[in-house]
């Protein structure tokens, strides 16, 4: 009898378009493992990804606003979830490998700084010497080198290719990366403009007309309507992309987006402290290898203290990095004793 992955297998044939990339057919891993008997190797991946300590870690990386009080911001680790149900739905509508799908969404922000995009802004800064900062590369670098003690996940290709690919202009190899990089687009923007409205950055009637004509008024009326344009413009003409006239209107509302809350200096005013605590970690450390954890030691030996000490870096969530910086450069309070 066959195994539930060869059943697994032998079904993708069956129901996923040709254009879809089958688990039988994966270029592998780098190191080669005996098969799983129930799980196919996307699905595997997955799992992998799902348990890693960087994963945890994404539930307390900001996304836009720093150190946001309230229970509802959005987190790395909801967006995360948001892009792999976003590229699920996608991918099931047209027949593409949904395992596959949800591996490259599930990594893809793994290596993500604290502080969002503000601290990958500052890590490049203080990299720029060294070749700069990218967070697809570090996440990348997380599957491959750093987790599971320096042994890395060892993921199929096609995964680590789709994480390595969702943003900085190389296509993905395969169909299922392509769905991330667009899923991750429609799911940031209209996330952060609840996260906007509600950190009284903006207010629903400021979105301009023309967005509420073509996507709609509410969140999941913007998603829907994305989504759907995607799959229909995929069965038109084969590829993943937003149709023309959508991706004009997608792009009036990125733009209104940098301009109300990216760019907003009040919802950016916390960010110029950002370089500064980040900045002052890495000095700190480049000088004082041996005062990291025990892993970076061993990078910092193998690799040198550069590399080793912006794997530390990055890795941190916002509230690590705040107590970290001030261990290093806060005084502890003191109080005299005197006996009675």
């Amino acid at each position: 009898m066959e195994c539930p992955r060869e059943e697994r297998q032998e079904l993708e044939r069956r129901i996923l378009s040709d254009a879809a990339s089958f688990a039988k057919e994966s270029k592998g891993r780098e190191l080669p493992e005996t098969e799983c008997e129930i799980r196919t190797c996307y699905q595997r991946d997955t799992d992998r990804i799902t348990y890693s300590k960087a994963f945890r870690r994404l539930k307390h990386k900001t996304q836009v606003f720093l150190q946001p009080e309230g229970d509802h911001y959005t987190t790395r680790l909801t967006h995360t979830l948001e892009v792999a149900r976003i590229g699920r739905t996608i991918a099931r509508a047209l027949r593409l490998n949904e395992d596959l799908t949800e591996a490259i969404a599930l990594g893809h922000d793994l290596g993500h700084t604290p502080f969002g995009h503000a601290g990958e802004r500052a890590l490049n800064e203080i990299l720029k010497d060294e070749g700069g900062f990218k967070h697809n590369r570090q996440s990348l670098r997380v599957v491959e080198k750093l987790e599971s003690e320096g042994k890395g996940l060892n993921l199929s290709y096609e995964v680590r290719n789709g994480i390595l690919c969702h943003t900085g202009g190389v296509k993905p190899d395969t169909m299922e990366g392509m769905i991330i990089c667009i899923a991750d687009r429609i799911a940031y923007v209209n996330h952060d403009v609840n996260d906007a409205i509600r950190a009284g950055i903006m207010r629903e009637t400021d979105i301009p007309e023309e967005i509420i004509c073509a996507l709609g008024t509410k969140h999941g009326e913007r998603i829907n309507a994305l989504v759907l344009d995607v799959i229909e413009e995929c069965r038109r003409s084969g590829e993943i992309a937003l149709s023309s006239q959508t991706a004009l209107v997608f792009d009036t509302f990125r733009e209104f987006m940098f301009k109300s809350v990216y760019l907003n200096m009040k919802a950016k005013s916390e960010e110029r402290k950002v370089f500064g605590i980040l900045n002052g970690i890495f000095s700190y450390y480049i000088e004082a290898p041996d005062e990291m954890p025990e892993d970076f030691q061993r990078i910092a030996r193998q690799e040198g203290a550069c590399r080793a000490v912006c794997d530390f870096v990055s890795g941190m969530t916002d509230k690590y990095a705040i107590n970290v910086f001030g261990k290093l450069f806060i005084p502890d309070a003191w109080q005299l004793t005197v006996d009675s």
